[in-house]
């Protein structure tokens, strides 16, 4: 290693030093870019590479070896490896809903989820990221808690994560090529996925690399009682006591349709590059789409629906498409500074159907009156975001170093909502007395945002010796969001009636943190920073007043934006290496303050979902890694969190109930979203067999018990905590691998979210069940066969 890079990486991990969470350097090791160099581990989180032990910073690696043999695939997968993590897995339908150190104060879903989160910032490399692609063809994962506003374009409340893709390669050809086929469990169906990568030299500085895979997993949940005929055929043929009635009633009404909740994804990312020493440009194109048929979730037994079956009477589709362009270019001034570009374009559409029944019923406008009442929705989603980063490294010789950068995002937001009552019109005329129409349209909404986002930042550190150093880092950003909507009751309106509105903040953000390097194989560090996430626009078609008659979904003034939410974070810790390097651990504590908290909360008209501001919370902890290799061949790893977050304030009328009261939460009720206790313990044994070796792996993971809703109140319950086991064998030559897997071996039953709360679960209205309630379930158990060529 040369002066100059040794001494560019010291900077780089004075640079960095971010708050909270720890090293994981059982799973950094994977990465083949987290090479070894006399027994140390080194990433590049920080944009330099350095050992864990030079690098301050808060980050949990995941390598390509780990998402391989642990079947890793996307980000619902990656919780039970990364301590202070927490990712809900609701299926196909979405990205999953990702917690990070416990900062969520929103109710669990099931079946749905998040396909975003702005509390963190995702990464494709140096490019933010706006959706969930597959994990191949990567170099590693890299997970890092706390605030990152002062070093990275993307500013955040929780933290970031970054997908480390391998690059481009002039100096040689490669080709790697990966199958699975494997059963699961209460499917019918077999599941298989594949996937390819292509390294082309094309000149003696540029090359292109492609990576592109189809992914068939097969449903396991069950919609046994669709409408046969919407609108004629009946949804409670029953009474109560029997709603779903005899066996004669069920075959005269409904149909089914098994394994609903399968993903069938493709996907395919594209990149060319030109590398030299102090030149780089990488041009991406990555594209990804997923298709499923229905929800991963079940309604608790409220009809008598079977264990992985769920009530719904109408099939719940669901599409969801990616897009991603960018350019990422590197160039070195006369040894001075690194100068990096960064310009990027991402789309997202998604459409989705949804059995809107019992929303309906909900709102208690007597449509449950009309027997064969029945109701779906059907919503359309555009998101596409422009970026743009500037950011200088220094890397000259001195005891200074510096980050500064400048960032814009513009995020544009289209939506289209409808909602059907198929029948409702004819019946209406016929008992009612009321024209209406037969088009049984009942409901349409559109809302249009724009949301502007600027940001300067940058950080200096000092070294006052080659193993003590400072630093400090700061932020300035600002937003401006903008709303445009409408809604549209054709029952009783000619027209759309619609407004516009619009918010804008902004602020500063700040860090300070030191480490202290006491021999090479130990290190002590702390940190001090300040987070922030952007507020914005409810996406909810603003009221016109004078509310017009019947139903109203609508945004009053009052309901159309929100503010920011801020933290302050503060946190200890220490990394050591003992034994001669066999055995690695790091530990920290961590306590985060919270203000001005984003919740759900919900119109006046309508109860829809919106972004509220109140109250104030607490998040602290512990987090532990170890990773122990006591004899060659043996690898011992393992992690483990212990989150406190509660509410340190009391926020009235927070939280709906059926009937629409409102429930009050009270300081020191604890968080939603998020486990007190979570860890993982794995082990590898690596023997040779002839020329070539033989692998046994095994990880068990623990997921403790979750609250759906804050403090249990308003109909909230704690979901059970559970343990699974994944384990693997792999038969390992120099050009290929075989591997058997299996993960859920025993095939244990989890709820891992609930949409909804307990006082919906047995609601009744004038007669009819409410099937408003649902949970989600983990995957069931999957074993299969994978097979690995790569020349």
């Amino acid at each position: 290693m040369s002066h100059r890079t040794k001494l560019r990486a010291g900077l780089l991990s004075a640079t960095i030093f971010t708050s909270t969470a720890l090293a994981t350097p059982a799973f950094a090791q994977e990465s083949p870019d987290a090479s070894f160099g006399n027994g140390e581990i080194i990433v590049s989180a920080t944009r330099r590479d350095t050992t864990l032990l030079e690098t301050p910073i808060n980050i949990s690696a995941i390598g390509a070896d780990q998402l391989e043999r642990e079947q890793i695939q996307d980000m619902r997968d990656l919780s039970a490896f990364t301590p202070g993590l927490t990712v809900i897995d609701n299926g196909a339908r979405a990205s999953g809903t990702i917690v990070m150190r416990g900062l969520s104060a929103d109710d669990t879903a099931a079946g749905g989820g998040a396909n975003g989160d702005s509390a963190i910032g995702m990464y494709l490399g140096e490019v933010p990221m706006y959706y969930d692609f597959k994990l191949i063809d990567m170099s590693r994962v890299e997970v890092l808690l706390g605030p990152q506003g002062t070093l990275y374009g993307l500013g955040t409340l929780a933290g970031a994560m970054r997908y480390m893709p391998n690059r481009p390669d002039p100096s040689k050809f490669s080709v790697e090529a990966s199958g699975r086929v494997f059963d699961m469990a209460h499917s019918s169906d077999v599941g298989y996925s594949g996937h390819a990568t292509l390294n082309i030299p094309l000149a003696e500085q540029i090359a292109f690399r492609t990576t592109t895979g189809y992914y068939s997993t097969p449903g396991f949940i069950d919609y046994p009682y669709l409408l046969q005929t919407p609108g004629t055929s009946l949804p409670q043929p029953g009474p109560v006591s029997n709603p779903l009635g005899s066996a004669e009633d069920q075959a005269a009404n409904f149909t089914g349709s098994k394994d609903v909740n399968y993903d069938h994804t493709f996907t395919s990312r594209n990149q060319l590059g030109f590398v030299s020493d102090d030149f780089q440009i990488y041009v991406t194109y990555a594209y990804q789409k997923t298709k499923t048929g229905g929800r991963q979730a079940t309604g608790g037994g409220v009809v008598g629906e079977g264990k992985y079956e769920g009530p719904w009477r109408y099939l719940e589709p669901a599409t969801r498409e990616g897009q991603l362009i960018s350019l990422e270019a590197t160039g070195n001034v006369a040894d001075f500074m690194d100068v990096v570009f960064v310009s990027a374009y991402t789309q997202r559409k998604t459409a989705y159907r949804g059995d809107n029944t019992d929303l309906l019923l909900d709102l208690d406008y007597d449509y449950e009156l009309f027997p064969a009442f029945s109701s779906f929705n059907q919503s359309n989603q555009k998101q596409y975001e422009y970026t743009n980063e500037v950011r200088l490294v220094s890397t000259f010789d001195s005891p200074l170093s510096f980050v500064a950068g400048a960032f814009w995002n513009r995020q544009n937001y289209r939506s289209n909502y409808d909602e059907y009552t198929p029948g409702f019109g004819a019946w209406a005329l016929e008992n009612w007395g009321v024209d209406i129409g037969t088009e049984d349209h009942e409901y349409s909404s559109y809302v249009r945002t724009k949301t502007d986002e600027k940001g300067l930042y940058g950080e200096a550190t000092w070294h006052f010796t080659p193993d003590i150093q400072i630093t400090g880092g700061l932020r300035y950003y600002k937003y401006d969001a903008w709303i445009d909507g409408g809604s549209y009751l054709p029952y009783w309106q000619d027209d759309y009636r619609s407004r516009s509105g619009s918010t804008a903040d902004d602020g500063l953000v700040y860090k300070i943190n030191a480490s202290w390097n006491v021999t090479p194989d130990l290190m002590f560090w702390g940190t001090y920073s300040t987070g922030y996430r952007i507020g914005g626009v409810n996406r909810v078609a603003p009221c016109v007043l004078p509310l017009p008659p019947g139903q109203n979904l609508c945004a009053l003034e009052n309901e159309l934006d929100f503010g920011p939410d801020k933290v302050k974070n503060a946190e200890l810790g220490v990394r050591a290496q003992l034994f001669d390097k066999r055995l690695s651990f790091s530990l920290s504590g961590y306590r985060v303050g919270w203000n001005g908290i984003q919740l759900a909360g919900q119109t006046v008209n309508g109860a829809i979902g919106i972004t509220v501001n109140g109250g104030t919370a607490v998040s602290k902890g512990i987090d532990f890694s170890f990773n122990a290799n006591p004899f060659p061949g043996f690898n011992i790893r393992g992690n483990y969190s212990y989150l406190d977050a509660h509410l340190t304030e009391d926020v009235l009328a927070l939280l709906s109930i059926a009937g629409g009261d409102l429930v009050d939460v009270y300081s020191g009720d604890r968080l939603p979203g998020s486990t007190k206790n979570s860890g993982a313990l794995g082990a590898t044994y690596e023997f040779p067999v002839g020329l070539n070796s033989v692998m046994l792996g095994w990880t068990a993971t623990y997921m403790g018990g979750i609250y759906t809703r804050t403090g249990l109140r308003g109909g909230g319950e704690r979901l059970p905590s559970y343990v699974m086991h994944r384990a693997n064998i792999t038969y390992k030559a120099e050009n290929f691998e075989v591997a058997l897997f299996a993960n859920n071996i025993f095939d244990k039953y989890a709820l891992t979210g609930v949409s909804n709360d307990l006082t919906r679960r047995n609601l009744v209205n004038d007669g009819v069940i409410s099937r408003y309630y649902a949970q989600s379930v983990a995957t069931p158990r999957v074993i299969g066969l994978e097979a690995r060529i790569k020349y």
